[in-house]
């Protein structure tokens, strides 16, 4: 078996474990293909970021397992996984990666509803009468 580099990549509630191979550039995710997974292209263009800006995409074939949260965390995910298991591969990659944006988590999370409200901010209608 050639060499697997192994990262993972978290977003939201998402988590997202990505092996990357030498390849011809398949894209596995849950054993199903990107487009299949995913069903939206903007989905599937933020998981090819890190691959298209390292001139990569057809040069690793991509299996990723992915858990928890909805399309868009798990996309998110995926690509801090990607581009932290590129880095794996090849630790010169770093700042054109780190420019971009790719090795940041998004640290963003669902602020929780309050007691005595309608949500998380939202207040109750209000009546004066």
């Amino acid at each position: 078996m050639e060499d697997r580099y192994y990262a993972t990549g978290r977003r939201k509630e998402a988590i997202a474990k990505v092996w990357i191979q030498p390849g011809e550039g398949k894209m596995t995710v849950n054993n199903r293909d990107l487009g299949g997974y995913f069903g939206r292209k903007t989905a599937e263009m933020i998981v090819r970021q890190p691959l298209i800006l390292t001139d990569t995409l057809n040069s690793f074939d991509i299996v990723a397992t992915v858990l928890g949260g909805g399309l868009s965390g798990q996309a998110g995910a995926l690509r801090l996984g990607i581009s932290r298991a590129l880095l794996v591969f090849n630790s010169e990659l770093r700042p054109t990666l780190k420019k971009a944006g790719f090795l940041t988590r998004d640290s963003r999370e669902v602020e929780r509803k309050k007691y005595g409200r309608a949500g998380a901010r939202k207040r109750f209608q209000f009546s004066k009468r």
